[in-house]
């Protein structure tokens, strides 16, 4: 089994640097290789991850979607471990995946963690345990047979937002799927700049639109107004 590590970014360079080579040093030798997938960055993500060793595409579309669907395109690993640029991943990470894939799970995620003490992020991290889609999420990263992802045709490129709940929700429609038993560590960067309990709002807000099926550029203008990104 060889995985695809796929790493969507955008004006990540305090990150990306640090992110794919702890990727490589702990591959355990199940990487096959890291793809970062650049959404046209203004600063130095691209230059950073090529130093790493990570494989850089240039994506036309700043859409985490397109640019993960342009990773596995570009591929080559069985299995696509896709992995957003904050996150911290622990060192038991390529064979947590392999072990899950074979016990017969063809994807799956982590739980997670924030790099906060705050407890009212605690009690949402502790949230990620259970098998809800309210539970899951792209920063708890996710694991996929090839097979598998291409039988599903990928992620849904009219999301712009909520494409991780989407893929997610079609692949246990007639598959298993894995919580690994482990945290992973999330940044709380959204957290800084706004209140837990707007956050909590904007997270509401566009889940019941989703659920709705309202227009995805809707969704995501909105949750942009709503959140203050610094």
């Amino acid at each position: 089994m060889e995985i695809s590590v796929i790493i969507p970014t955008f004006n990540e360079e305090e990150n990306i640097g640090q992110l794919v080579s702890y990727i490589l040093s702990n591959s355990q030798k199940l990487v096959k290789e890291v793809i970062v997938v650049d959404g046209q960055s203004e600063d130095h993500t691209v230059s950073l991850a090529q130093h790493a060793g990570a494989k850089v595409i240039i994506s036309d579309v700043k859409s985490r979607a397109t640019q993960m669907n342009l990773g596995a395109n570009q591929s080559s690993g069985d299995v696509l471990y896709f992995v957003h640029a904050d996150v911290k991943l622990i060192d038991s990470f390529a064979s947590d995946v392999y072990k899950a894939i074979q016990s017969g799970y063809p994807a799956g995620c982590y739980r997670y963690q924030f790099d906060s003490k705050s407890w009212l992020l605690k009690a949402n991290a502790y949230c990620t345990r259970f098998s809800g889609i309210m539970c899951r999420g792209g920063d708890q990263t996710l694991f996929i047979q090839r097979a598998l992802f291409l039988s599903l045709t990928g992620f849904n490129e009219r999301f712009i937002i909520m494409e991780d709940y989407d893929i997610i929700q079609r692949i246990r429609k007639n598959n298993r799927f894995k919580i690994i038993p482990k945290n992973i560590t999330v940044s709380s960067r959204k957290y800084k700049t706004n209140s837990w309990l707007r956050v909590q709002i904007a997270n509401l807000t566009i889940f019941i639109m989703y659920f709705l099926k309202r227009p995805s550029k809707k969704m995501a203008s909105l949750y942009k107004r709503m959140l203050n990104y610094g």
